[in-house]
């Protein structure tokens, strides 16, 4: 099943987060997480303890829920209570699980955070990009931060160059819905597949 239109997107988005409670900046939020996460890649645990340690990242710095139900789009408004429950749950092992395991295999990725723009009091996007090596060229990279309670911002969607993750989910996941007569129970289904596996 292919869930993400852009692989490379769905390997950068865990690399840069953190569990860590900041009550800074939101550019010094993902500076300090760029860190925290190279650590992990980068130290000599196995590939399954990296991912363990990733999934906590992620389950605390990430607005999980909230963006899985923007994924949803219009969708959303249709679920019985009894849906949202399944859907949330199976999105949020989806997720550590995509991010996560695409996540590991790299341990060389580099950030530079350039500037912040402070949107309003509940939203800081920072700029930065990825520096480019031999292998791969320089990537622009914009996070969107959730930022309404400084002592736990959370990331909410990323950009990479202006290519947005969460809306590019949103497609994939309405066009899965669409594609089979509106039934949600279609994406249920894709997304069992997918942990499957």
């Amino acid at each position: 099943m292919k869930i993400l239109k852009n692989v490379f997107v769905s390997i950068l988005i865990l690399f840069f987060l953190t569990n860590s409670s900041w009550s800074k900046s939101a550019s010094e939020f993902i500076s300090s997480v760029t860190i925290e996460a190279s650590n992990i890649l980068s130290s000599k645990l196995t590939d399954e303890e990296k991912i363990v340690q990733l999934k906590k990242i992620g389950e605390n710095a990430v607005d999980v829920d909230g963006v899985g139900l923007y994924t949803l789009g219009k969708y959303r408004k249709t679920l019985t209570e009894n849906q949202k429950k399944q859907y949330k749950e199976l999105f949020r092992n989806y997720f550590l699980k995509s991010f996560a395991g695409r996540l590991v295999g790299y341990s060389d990725a580099k950030i530079a955070v350039l500037s912040e723009e402070i949107k309003n009091e509940k939203y800081t996007i920072v700029n930065t990009k990825l520096i480019g090596t031999s292998d791969r060229p320089e990537v622009k990279i914009d996070w969107r931060v959730y930022t309404k309670d400084p002592e736990n911002p959370l990331i909410r969607d990323l950009s990479i160059e202006g290519v947005s993750l969460a809306r590019a989910q949103k497609e994939e996941f309405n066009s899965i819905i669409s594609n089979n007569n509106d039934n949600i129970e279609a994406l249920f289904e894709n997304l069992n597949k997918f942990l499957e596996n």
